[in-house]
């Protein structure tokens, strides 16, 4: 493309003047970006042609080149991150530990057997009015008090069932999302797109693809990013 310093470049005998902005000294800005996006077939076209003239004209606002792509440079390649975002979506923010067992709680079945402890708890440790006249006889002193001492454990014994089972399924749905996001993570990483920098075609990471780069497509090759058609290449904006 040349200098990218200079305000005017030429595209097919055409020259389009890059209109000096604050949005990082482009000449086009991620709100119309966003706008071109949105607009499908006709549409995209006419807004194109109304605004920029053709897909050079954005090109040209882009500070990048249809056949030899972004210089490579490094600090262009931030500069443009830095302005226009990156080609990365943050992941949703894990569910901590305390969440999946306050989630395996809402279990239908976990509840009943809950209250159905609490219940049994207390009755263990309730004691009527006159509970021991309405005896009359019938059961020993020391038959009673031990029967007081061991009530408690059936409704304990629920209780710690329950414990057991909620933190058990917490910790697998906790475990099986660290193995997922970890297996996520190494798929991201690995995944290339082939791009067109300083006239050389190369594979970077989907997550360093910037607006600017031309990107070409391979048929079922699945694109990661927004982009308008140019010829058999992908402009990235």
């Amino acid at each position: 493309m040349g200098d990218m310093a200079n305000n005017s470049v030429a595209y097919g005998g055409v020259k389009y003047t890059i209109k000096d902005s604050n949005h990082g000294d482009f000449g086009i800005t991620l709100e119309e970006l966003r706008t071109l996006m949105e607009l499908r077939a006709a549409d995209a076209l006419h807004k194109i042609q109304e605004c920029y003239g053709d897909v050079y004209g954005i090109c040209t606002r882009l500070k990048t080149s249809p056949n030899e792509g972004l210089s490579g440079n490094p600090a262009d390649i931030e500069r443009r991150a830095a302005v226009f975002g990156k080609n990365f979506i943050p992941p949703k923010k894990p569910k901590t530990f305390l969440q999946l067992v306050w989630e395996a709680l809402q279990d239908v079945t976990l509840i009943i057997l809950e209250i159905a402890a609490i219940i049994s708890l207390g009755l263990s440790f309730y004691q009527p009015p006159g509970g021991n006249e309405a005896l009359c006889g019938t059961v020993s002193v020391g038959e009673e008090e031990d029967e007081g001492e061991t009530g408690w454990i059936e409704g304990a014994a629920i209780l710690l069932s329950v414990v057991c089972v909620v933190l058990v399924t917490a910790f697998n749905d906790w475990s099986k999302e660290k193995q997922f996001r970890g297996l996520q993570s190494r798929i991201e990483q690995e995944q290339k797109f082939t791009v067109i920098r300083g006239g050389q075609v190369i594979q970077i990471p989907v997550a360093d693809i910037v607006v600017g780069d031309i990107a070409q497509v391979k048929y079922g090759k699945y694109t990661h990013l927004f982009y308008c058609h140019l010829c058999n290449l992908l402009f990235v904006c």
